[in-house]
């Protein structure tokens, strides 16, 4: 995985991006820390004109199929489609709930498309204030406001 850091007390991290880079949508990173996953975002796009019968553009899962066991949670920045959008189909690939941290207004807005997808039960969210923190496994996660184009970005 690419984007490896460390330095004098840290412990070494690395970041791959599933998505979402050189691109618009399908904004997708997975964060590495003591042989444990971190998702953050899972969104998806939508076609260009030349993918022809093509209604939606997903993330490469593949890492993650590889390394399901590891997966620790998915965390959330904000509720747009290029960030939630794929969350249902990412959890079509996990055999057990999956925590998901996102603010109030981010997990409203993909409750909904939980339970269209028939997949509600495979989520466990944890809703989280800016300001806030959480912990899951190796991770520590701060959740700091951003001014975005929607309400409740972190």
């Amino acid at each position: 995985m690419p984007g490896s850091s460390s330095g004098p007390g840290r412990r070494p991290a690395r970041v791959a991006f599933l998505g979402g880079v050189g691109e618009v949508g399908r904004n997708m990173a997975c964060i590495e820390l003591e042989d444990r996953l971190l998702i953050l975002d899972a969104g998806l796009s939508f076609p260009h004109a030349e993918m022809p019968g093509i209604d939606l553009v997903l993330p490469d899962f593949e890492y993650v199929r590889q390394n399901m066991d590891r997966v620790e949670a998915v965390a959330l920045t904000h509720g747009h489609e290029d960030h939630i959008g794929s969350v249902p189909y990412l959890l079509r690939e996990f055999e057990r709930p999956l925590p998901i941290y996102g603010t109030a207004f981010t997990l409203a807005l993909l409750e909904g498309k939980l339970e269209e997808h028939q997949v509600r039960d495979r989520a466990e969210f944890h809703t989280v204030v800016p300001g806030g923190a959480a912990s899951v496994g190796p991770f520590s996660m701060r959740f700091m406001r951003v001014t975005h184009s929607i309400p409740d970005g972190v």
